[in-house]
Parts: C-alpha cells; sequence; structure tokens
C-alpha cells in the first residue's frame, strides 16, 4: 500500500519561513536545506514509523524525524502521512501542538 505524504498549513509556512531566513546571507544554501528537509518528510513514507514519538506529546501516531538542527513532526495515518511542523531543534514545540488536530 502507498503511504501519501501531506503538508498541513503551518508546516508549509515553516518551511517557506526557514527558506526565506535563510536566504537572507545564503540563497543558494536556502534552495538546499529546504530540499533536504522535504527529501527526510518524503522518507517518512517509506518507513512511518522509523521516526521516534514526540517527546512532548507521548502519542504513538505524532512522531519526528530530525535532520541536524531541525524537527519535522508529522503524523501516521493508515494511508497517509501529514507533516505538522517543522522548527529547530533549539526552539520547544509550543503550547498549539498539544492539540494535534491541524490538517492539510
Amino acid at each position: 500500500m502507498r503511504t501519501t505524504i501531506l503538508w498541513s498549513e503551518r508546516a508549509r509556512l515553516d518551511l517557506l519561513e526557514i527558506g526565506d531566513f535563510i536566504a537572507r546571507d545564503r540563497p543558494q544554501a536556502a534552495a538546499t536545506w529546504v530540499g533536504k528537509i522535504l527529501d527526510a518528510a518524503q522518507r517518512t513514507a517509506l518507513f512511518p514509523s522509523s521516526g521516534r514519538v514526540v517527546p512532548e506529546i507521548d502519542r504513538s501516531d505524532i512522531r519526528e524525524v530530525i535532520l541536524d538542527n531541525y524537527r519535522i513532526v508529522y503524523q501516521l495515518g493508515e494511508t497517509t502521512i501529514i507533516i505538522l511542523t517543522v522548527f529547530e531543534s533549539h526552539r520547544s514545540i509550543d503550547e498549539t501542538l498539544t492539540d494535534l488536530t491541524d490538517t492539510p
């Protein structure tokens, strides 16, 4: 069965903000980083349960993969993976993510 990757609005905005921030000083690096994040998110379709359970949330369906200093948080569904948010690992998940009912 094929797994579909969907991006929540929040995750799409996160990705744009990351790219814009990096592009201020290094435009080419921004494209590279956004590509790496997209690739890491896409790999979750191959190994959906490989990400760790997000410790702050402690739900088996909410997982994350770490890519250098970024956390890519996603929700497992039967045939879909929803990318919920992407953020730098030195930040914490804010309280709005404790109610993860975000949809694409």
